[in-house]
């Protein structure tokens, strides 16, 4: 051996005694958290490296920077306004207000994407391209401090049913339709969750920070003629009866969605039938309040007062919105008490007139009526909403924070 051989064998000696100078013997009193510190070390070359404790996870940065406000504050905008001349009113609208988000059409009521996909996109069959330039869009949403929810429906699904008519259900030799001949696909099916989950993912890619479910259940009334339809039940045949299978179905749809959602930094939301939270569990159409808020950030419980019937001791609550939604509220505070980790509480309120419910039943909604509302729920605790009109027409001169 020449003479620096002798000179690096030495020092590797001299080096291994030092280590076992100073790492010390485990006993059984000191085994497992000696162990934990071992672990977070790593031997290379000869030398000790320290390793991070817990290494940071992927997330994907879309480049924009938006920042969650005090409380969201939103209101709905479907794909044609939002890819046309009512987007700048509507940004101006809520940039002069103390609203501060914008629930956003992605994918819509009938199956379709609201925007133009990459040219190579599986979803190109499924386009109606109202929305041009969404990097335009989210930029204008990105300087304006507007908080942008991609609004993705789910099991109602006219297009998907078209197309994969196995995924949805048959009646006879046709797909099953409402009757309002809207076609649902079938929550028992997992890749009816991919294919939704996918969609979400491009979402949040885009740059949206919040990813909004709806439709997240079986069709109203579902109890009543899932015997008489043809569908697969995928894996939920494992003995339970047909509600809790439809419960499973809904919520495992939620929890996998929000797994495949983790790495792209978004916050997952669901909307919910308000009447969801006053029972167990919704019989037909699989929505159990507690079981999906585990699984979001956010839950979103569609209040209208012109949805309800005679309820909380309220004969017509469209005529009561502020008594109806503070009943609510009450109701829905007890249920997220009782969980271990509750969402936020961020309901759906009416910003429309329902006519459609007859004389006498209703009234028109106004200034006041949206106030009450708002009122309602922050006299309860809860400062987040997001208002609905269909044809995006909201009520001016509100004040979106009465109580403050």
């Amino acid at each position: 051996m020449d003479e620096e051989g002798k000179i690096v064998r030495v020092i590797k000696v001299a080096f291994f005694l030092l280590l076992l100078s100073v790492v010390p013997q485990l006993d059984h009193a000191n085994a497992e958290q000696q162990s934990y510190q071992l672990h977070a070390q790593k031997e290379y070359a000869g030398f000790l490296m320290e390793l991070p404790e817990q290494m940071k996870r992927f997330t994907y940065d879309s480049g924009y920077d938006f920042t969650y406000p005090d409380a969201i504050r939103g209101i709905y905008v479907t794909g044609p306004s939002a890819g046309g001349a009512n987007f700048e009113r509507l940004t101006n609208f809520v940039d002069g207000t103390e609203l501060n988000a914008m629930v956003i059409d992605i994918k819509d009521d009938w199956g379709n994407l609201t925007y133009q996909p990459e040219d190579d996109s599986k979803y190109k069959e499924i386009v109606e391209p109202y929305i041009k330039d969404t990097e335009k869009m989210l930029s204008t949403l990105e300087e304006k401090e507007i908080y942008p929810i991609a609004r993705v429906v789910v099991f109602k699904d006219s297009t998907l049913a078209k197309l994969k008519p196995e995924w949805s259900y048959k009646e006879g030799n046709k797909v099953w339709t409402n009757g309002r001949g809207e076609a649902f696909v079938n929550p028992f099916m997992e890749e009816v969750w991919q294919y939704n989950v996918d969609i979400a993912i491009e979402a949040a890619k885009m740059g949206f920070q919040e990813i909004q479910f709806d439709y997240v259940r079986f069709p109203e009334g579902f109890e009543h003629m899932a015997d008489s339809l043809k569908y697969s039940k995928g894996k939920y045949t494992n003995g339970k009866d047909d509600v809790q299978l439809r419960v499973d179905a809904v919520t495992d749809f939620v929890k996998f969605a929000k797994e495949q959602l983790e790495p792209y930094g978004v916050k997952v939301s669901v909307d919910i039938f308000g009447y969801t939270a006053t029972l167990p569990e919704a019989p037909g159409i699989g929505q159990n309040f507690s079981k999906i808020s585990e699984h979001v950030d956010i839950i979103s419980s569609m209040i209208y007062p012109s949805h309800w019937g005679p309820y909380f001791g309220i004969q017509k609550p469209d005529l009561e919105p502020y008594k109806l939604i503070k009943e609510y509220a009450k109701v829905e505070n007890a249920k997220r008490e009782e969980l271990a980790s509750p969402p936020i509480s961020r309901p759906w309120l009416q910003d429309f007139t329902a006519s459609y419910l007859g004389t006498g039943n209703y009234k028109p909604y106004g200034k006041q009526e949206i106030e009450d509302q708002i009122k309602a729920l922050n006299e309860e605790g809860i400062d987040e909403f997001l208002l609905w009109n269909a044809g995006n027409h909201y009520t001016e001169n509100v004040d979106y924070t009465p109580i403050n």
